[in-house]
């Protein structure tokens, strides 16, 4: 069994790491050859990584030729294990920022850290900066860093939580711009999504009213769920139900231009809960009812 280190405060990550403690929950670590005897770590708190190289250069993080390479970030929820290539556990150069979920607890940003949902990304989903956007990332570091150092007082946990907020608006800016620079590889993806969900309805699951999860989506497209969603959404402006509703509609239309197929049918096919609530559903999208379409192509 691989021997994992259990870090359970930010206290304790600053000694495993050779780090003063400035804050109890919260912390800047440089990652200057980090010597970490076991082969996984996990981390009982928030951390945000900012890899500047790895061990040999060995660990790509998923970056690709349309990528930039200046730096890359990967980001860790709490209780997430985490292994950063065989050659090491954390990267050789980089910065950790590590704050505890009881730093937010009284902040805004405790209500809507989940909507930063690159927490949940795998880490070969990591961002990958570009020269000015490692700047603009190291400069909300700095600032994060300057208020550690001042004493402790009634207004210390709002304004790291700010820092940290602003920093994580900047990542969730710098992602969809991964996506623009990622628009060939994204295009792909859907058409891989599009022939994943071609040979769902062909198999006939529809039939007990079984329809694709984005867990089954993503597994089989070799992503995480969360970007999963987050790129659909991008690409398209759509959920994965509003998505395969329309292609399921579109299914829909082919199989009424074939002579055996009634309303009644497709409609079974297809997983429509009744025939009914097919055709008010198929009249609202393309304004016209099924056996009507039906004759209108002939």
């Amino acid at each position: 069994m691989k021997e994992t280190l259990d870090i359970k405060s930010v206290r304790e990550c600053n000694q495993c790491l050779g780090c003063r403690t400035l804050h109890p929950q919260a912390s800047i670590i440089n990652l200057e050859h980090p010597d970490l005897e076991q082969e996984t770590v996990k981390f009982e708190f928030y951390a945000v990584l900012l890899i500047e190289e790895c061990a040999d250069g060995c660990c790509s993080c998923g970056r690709k030729y349309y990528d930039y390479s200046n730096a890359t970030m990967i980001f860790l929820k709490p209780g997430e294990v985490f292994r950063m290539s065989e050659a090491g556990v954390l990267p050789d150069k980089g910065w950790l920022l590590a704050f505890h979920p009881d730093l937010i607890y009284r902040t805004s940003l405790k209500n809507h850290i989940k909507n930063y949902t690159f927490f949940s990304y795998n880490k070969e989903e990591a961002l990958h900066l570009s020269q000015r956007e490692t700047a603009t990332v190291t400069c909300c570091l700095e600032n994060i860093e300057e208020e550690l150092h001042h004493s402790i007082d009634t207004h210390t946990a709002t304004i790291l939580s700010r820092h940290i907020e602003l920093m994580l608006d900047y990542c969730t800016r710098f992602y969809e711009r991964q996506f623009i620079t990622r628009e060939n590889r994204n295009k792909t993806v859907l058409e891989e999504l599009g022939t994943l969900l071609d040979d769902y309805i062909d198999s006939g699951r529809l039939r007990d009213s079984i329809l694709p999860t984005s867990e089954y989506c993503a597994t089989r497209l070799e992503l995480s769920v969360p970007y999963f969603n987050d790129l659909l959404k991008f690409e398209t402006g759509k959920t994965l139900d509003e998505y395969f509703q329309l292609k399921r509609l579109e299914t829909a239309k082919k199989m009424l231009l074939q002579t055996n197929n009634t309303p009644a049918t497709v409609s079974r096919q297809l997983g429509y809960s009744n025939v009914q609530y097919f055709s008010l559903l198929f009249k609202k999208i393309t304004g016209i009812a099924p056996n009507e379409y039906r004759y209108s192509q002939n």
